[in-house]
Formats: C-alpha cells, structure tokens, sequence
C-alpha cells in the first residue's frame, strides 16, 4: 500500500484549494477521524478524547450516520465538529462528478456540515470545483499527516511513529472510527494524546 505518512508540499500546491494544515503558531493540533459513525471504535474515541479535554472532527459516512444516530448524536452533543465523507464512501477517481455529488448530497441531509473531506482523498479538479460552489459552500479538508491506522500491512509502533513524528502546530491528523482501523487506533490514539499534551499541546476541532 503506497501513500505519504506526511503530505508534501507539491501535492498541497496542486490541490491548494483545499485545506491541508491550519496556520497557528500555537501549539495546536487537529485530530481528525475519517468513516464514522461506528458503536464500538467512535465511542472509544470519544472517551479518550474526553479524558483530555480534547475536540475533535469527524468525517462522517452518510449510511452509518443513518445506521447510528445515537452515536452521531453523542459526537455533536460532546462538542465535537463533523463533517461530510459522502453517503457511500465513494472513490471519486472512478465516479462521475453529477454522482459523485448527488451522493455529497444525500450524506448532507443526515450530517448538514460545511466540512467535506473526500474518501481516500480521491477527487478530481471538477468535482472539487463543484463542491467548493456548492450551495453549502464547502471547505474541503484534506490533511498534514495519515496515521496509518487502515493498513494491515505496518505495526502498531509504525501508526504511532507515523503521528509523533510528523505532527506539529496546527497539523491535521487522520485516523479512522472503523472496524478496520480499530485495533491500531486504539493503540495509538491514547498514547498520542498523552505525548502531545505533556509537550503542552492542545487539541481543537476543525471550524468553517
């Protein structure tokens, strides 16, 4: 499995309508978790972060918002912010753009955010055009550094020295809420929120 633990540069200037890392000279960093709503890996989640005082934003699948409200509801209830993954988790490399926007939509009657990030970060300049003049006049969050908690083929140590290492002021983190991610998730989180906040960090949410 072939993709960057740390965005560079160059991608973030082809795509530099989109949102990668948020300028601060605070000691500020943005967890982000990506395909949500899931009972048992967002729920821990959400524990933790609350054992810090930690915010959080959530990009949230369509369907699983509708197959778990309760959990949806307890992510906005605990302060957090969410956003739009799409309906359906669609790759929009290999979707049309009216599709690919009819899905954005669907997702937004459940999640109605102006946060949008695009699973697997897959979107074409067209699509990206199209979402930023929609309606909702989306800001589309891409991220500084992928945790790597999704691939089966690296350790536990590897997801949490992909974060440590890479993550800085005003970074964008990725992890993910899901049954395929959990196990490394619930390795790395706790001991990231734990290294970050003895460095003095804090931990907020993604705002439009």
């Amino acid at each position: 499995m072939t993709y960057f633990c740390k965005t560079p540069g160059w991608l973030k200037k082809i795509y530099a309508s989109c949102t990668w890392q948020i300028s601060t000279q605070n000691k500020i960093i943005y967890l982000s978790f990506d395909d949500g709503p899931h009972p048992v890996a967002t729920s821990f989640v959400l524990n933790e972060l609350k054992k810090y005082h930690a915010q959080a934003t959530f990009f949230c699948i369509g369907k699983n918002v509708a197959a778990h409200p309760d959990v949806y509801t307890r992510i906005i209830k605990e302060g957090h912010a969410v956003g739009n993954h799409t309906f359906n988790h669609l790759n929009g490399w290999k979707t049309s753009k009216h599709l690919y926007l009819e899905n954005i939509d669907a997702a937004q009657k459940l999640i109605n955010s102006a946060l949008f990030r695009p699973p697997y970060g897959k979107i074409t300049f067209r699509q990206i055009r199209h979402t930023l003049k929609h309606q909702q006049r989306f800001k589309i969050i891409m991220w500084t550094v992928l945790s790597g908690d999704f691939d089966a083929g690296i350790s536990n140590i590897k997801c949490l020295q992909n974060v440590i290492s890479n993550t800085g002021k005003g970074s964008i983190v990725v992890f993910h809420d899901s049954e395929k991610a959990l196990s490394k998730m619930q390795f790395a989180l706790p001991k990231v929120l734990a290294h970050f906040t003895e460095l003095g960090y804090k931990f907020e949410k993604i705002t439009v």
